[in-house]
């Protein structure tokens, strides 16, 4: 198994991941956000949720992504 294929085999998960992360990465800048106007923890905490997101995301993207390049190099020619 390629590594294209054991990264793209399941497009559905990659994309509830990238999501997943998407949704992260809003809630992190919405501590930082608050952060702002109150403690300083909520800034750190932030980014800290902020960094998770950004992985979660990038994740599902490349999962994303590989299963469009897999099935694009093995498509049958006519």
């Amino acid at each position: 198994m390629s590594l294209l294929e054991k990264l793209g085999q399941d497009p559905q998960r990659s994309m509830q991941r990238f999501l997943c992360g998407l949704g992260l990465f809003a809630f992190g800048a919405g501590l930082i956000f608050i952060g702002m106007y109150h403690s300083h923890i909520w800034q750190i905490v932030g980014i800290a949720v902020l960094a998770l997101g950004c992985l979660f995301a990038i994740y599902g993207y490349i999962g994303m992504f590989a299963n469009r390049l897999y099935h694009s190099f093995n498509r049958k020619k006519p």
